[in-house]
C-alpha cells in the first residue's frame, strides 16, 4: 500500500514559498502552554490552538491550498463540496478571499448556526435529504455533470499539505516536542501533521485519538483495508463518518500514526470541561477527544513535552451544555 508522505512535505514546503499566510484568510494559530494539563502529566503540554483559526477551525487551510493550487480556468468554473460544518465553513472563506465561487452541499436538518456561518462567507448551499455522506455523493455527482471541480474534505493530497502547515507551526513554536496528539476523522489533519514532523524530527510519536464511538480510521487501520464501520452518536460530530472508497489518508495514517486511543463520550466531555475551566475557551469534541486522550495516557508523557491539538471551536450551545450536563 503506497504512501505519498514526500509529495505531501513538498507540497506542504511550496505552500509556504508561495505566500499561504497571506493568500487565502490562513493565519499562524498560536501554541499556549497548558499550567493545568502540565501538572496532570508531570511534563510540558502546549495546546495548538486551532480553535482559534479562522472560521474557528483547521479547515481553511487545507481548503486554501487546494484552491491556490487550482488552474486558473478551474478557479473560473467554481468548486463544489459537501459538508455540514467545518470543511464548509473553511472552503467557503477561502474561496470567498480568493474570488472563486464555491457551491456547497449540506444535509436538510444542517443546522441553523451553521448554515447561517457558511452562507455569510458568500457560498451557495444546496439542501440534500439525508446525511453529510449521501450529500458528498449528490455533489460528486452533480461535479461530473457540470465540469466544476469538487474539494474533498481530506482525500487530497493538497488538502493534506495544507494541514500540514500545523506540523510545521508545531515544530517551529515547540522545537523540543516529543509527541503530538491530534484528533483523527478522514485522516486528513494527522496525516498533513504527521508527514511534515516525521519528515524533519522523525523520533517525535504521532498518536491518533478516536471517540470510541466512531472510531472508524482506526479500525480500517486495522483491518489496513477501508471498510464499513458501525458508528454511534459522538460529542466528536466533526471526525464521525465513513471514508471514501480508495481515500489516500489510510496508507497515510498507516505511515505516520505510531499509536492510537479510543476514549469515551463521558471522557471528551470531562476534556472539553477542563480546557474551559482552565483556559476560558470553548472547544468542540473532536478536539475534546485528542486532550481526553493525553489524560487518559497522562503517565506516558512524564518528563515529556506533549503539543495537543485543538482542531475547532464550532460546537453549538446545545451540544457544549448537553456535555457540561454529563460531567455535573
Amino acid at each position: 500500500m503506497k504512501n505519498n508522505k514526500n509529495i505531501i512535505v513538498e507540497k506542504t514546503a511550496n505552500l509556504l514559498e508561495n505566500n499561504f499566510y497571506t493568500k487565502g484568510g490562513v493565519y499562524e494559530t498560536p501554541m499556549l502552554y497548558s499550567p493545568a494539563l502540565s501538572n496532570l502529566c508531570s511534563g510540558n503540554v502546549y495546546l495548538k490552538c486551532e480553535n482559534l483559526q479562522t472560521t474557528g477551525s483547521f479547515k481553511i487551510r487545507g481548503a486554501s491550498s487546494a484552491l491556490l493550487n487550482l488552474p486558473q480556468e478551474l478557479k473560473n468554473t467554481g468548486v463544489l463540496t459537501a459538508s455540514s460544518g467545518n470543511h464548509g465553513a473553511g472552503t467557503a472563506a477561502a474561496a470567498k478571499a480568493l474570488g472563486i465561487p464555491v457551491t456547497i452541499y449540506v444535509p436538510a436538518k444542517i443546522s441553523n448556526k451553521k448554515e447561517k456561518k457558511i452562507s455569510q462567507l458568500g457560498a451557495t448551499l444546496i439542501k440534500v435529504d439525508g446525511s453529510a455522506d449521501y450529500a458528498e455523493t449528490v455533489a460528486l455527482a452533480d461535479a461530473k455533470e457540470t465540469g466544476a471541480t469538487y474539494i474533498s474534505p481530506y482525500n487530497h493530497e493538497d488538502i493534506i499539505a495544507g494541514q500540514g502547515t500545523i506540523g510545521l507551526e508545531i515544530l517551529a513554536q515547540t522545537p523540543s516536542v516529543d509527541a503530538v496528539i491530534a484528533s483523527v476523522g478522514g485522516g486528513g489533519l494527522i496525516s498533513g501533521i504527521g508527514s511534515n514532523i516525521k519528515a524533519h524530527k522523525p523520533d517525535t510519536q504521532i498518536i491518533g485519538a478516536f471517540p470510541e464511538n466512531a472510531p472508524v480510521m482506526k479500525v480500517c487501520m486495522e483491518a489496513e483495508e477501508i471498510i464499513e464501520v458501525t458508528e454511534s452518536d459522538t460529542l466528536s460530530d466533526g471526525t464521525a463518518g465513513g471514508i471514501e472508497e480508495g481515500s489516500i489518508t489510510l496508507a497515510l495514517c498507516m505511515a505516520v500514526i505510531d499509536s492510537t486511543e479510543t476514549v469515551t463520550e463521558y471522557e471528551i466531555a470531562e476534556a472539553m470541561k477542563l480546557i474551559k475551566e482552565n483556559h476560558a475557551m470553548i472547544i468542540e469534541g473532536a478536539a475534546g477527544v485528542a486532550v481526553a486522550t493525553l489524560i487518559k495516557n497522562k503517565q506516558t508523557y512524564k518528563n515529556k513535552n506533549v503539543c495537543v491539538v485543538l482542531c475547532g471551536s464550532n460546537v453549538t450551545d446545545e451540544t457544549f451544555n448537553s456535555a457540561m450536563a454529563m460531567v455535573k
